[in-house]
């Protein structure tokens, strides 16, 4: 019979950038998120194509999920703050370059904060145009706390906005009506854990992310994703961690709510979470994104789309200070 060895967990939610950088400093970027958009009178541009062009360009397409579908049925239920579908499409669209992640994460081990990196993809209901969001590179490397200036995330980043316009032959870069706001919050909420240095690090994380995925459930958290990091770095020969997992959380009220005043929002959605073990180390990591990252870069102020957000922020939090709090032991 075996045991589960005895893990605890203390949760660590950062109260300032989890980067080292004030969470009041003044935003540096102009906008931290750009949109694209151009004419598809003649339809041919679609989610399809538009996942077609990236994967010529060689990423790995993690998802391109339609949202019209499960907003209109929460809608026809009469789900409450579900009212009008306001877009004829609306996808959330989340890609990663496996060769570029592998190569940044030697240097950064909080990569896993956009990996993959989230873009939304939409048509306003009756319009003849197509959009997409993408989080800049700059703003990327603002909330992860690394240089601006390094080569690599540069020309990530440029790669990006090639393959957008690619995508979107002719698109222009659209202007928009607000202003960046001071962050509210840290940038990033983490959690740190220390592991017995005796336990089967395996059988403790598998039990640890059964926990978190049926945690998602009841709080109205989906589960859009999941990559092992790890087994891209190791194909590449970089062993510097245990285990390197990346969840894609979406929360359906949450980008309904937003997108109606910001469609621009799904390039912070899904969020990506992830949870390492470096090698040689007892400290398993958590962290995400946190909201103070749409509200701040969307200069979002409508009530609602706040009071949804800054919910699904302290949920998560919850979510991971429960488990965190407790022993985990188990046996077969």
């Amino acid at each position: 019979m075996k045991h589960f060895t005895k893990l605890l967990l203390a949760l660590v939610v950062t109260m300032g950038l989890a980067t080292g950088l004030a969470a009041n400093a003044a935003p540096k970027a102009t906008h931290n998120v750009t949109i694209y958009t151009a004419d598809n009178s003649d339809g041919k541009i679609t989610p399809a194509t538009i996942s077609e062009a990236f994967k010529q360009a060689g990423f790995f397409i993690n998802d391109n999920r339609d949202m019209t579908a499960p907003w209109l049925k929460q809608i026809k239920d009469g789900t409450k703050n579900f009212t009008t579908l306001d877009f004829d499409v609306y996808n959330l669209f989340t890609v990663f370059k496996k060769d570029v992640v592998v190569k940044l994460g030697k240097k950064y081990p909080n990569i896993g904060l956009f990996s993959p990196m989230s873009m939304s993809i939409w048509t306003k209901k009756g319009e003849k145009t197509i959009s997409i969001s993408s989080l800049s590179a700059a703003a990327m490397a603002e909330i992860m706390g690394v240089p601006a200036d390094d080569a690599e995330l540069v020309a990530y980043g440029k790669l990006v906005e090639d393959t957008i316009k690619a995508a979107l032959p002719n698109a222009k870069v659209e202007k928009v009506s607000y202003e960046m706001k001071k962050p509210e919050g840290p940038l990033v909420t983490t959690a740190q854990g220390k592991m017995d240095p005796e336990a089967d690090w395996e059988e403790v994380k598998d039990k640890f992310q059964a926990d978190f995925e049926m945690a998602l459930i009841p709080a109205m958290f989906i589960n859009a994703g999941f990559n092992d990091l790890n087994y891209d770095m190791e194909e590449s020969g970089h062993r510097a961690y245990t285990f390197y997992d990346v969840y894609s959380i979406c929360y359906l009220e949450v980008i309904y709510t937003v997108a109606k005043v910001r469609p621009e929002a799904g390039a912070f959605a899904p969020c990506s979470l992830y949870m390492y073990q470096k090698r040689d180390t007892n400290t398993m990591e958590i962290g995400f994104p946190s909201v103070y990252n749409w509200i701040a870069s969307l200069g979002i102020e409508e009530k609602e789309a706040r009071d949804v957000l800054l919910m699904a922020q302290k949920t998560m939090e919850d979510i991971l200070a429960k488990l965190t709090a407790k022993t985990l032991v188990g046996e077969e």
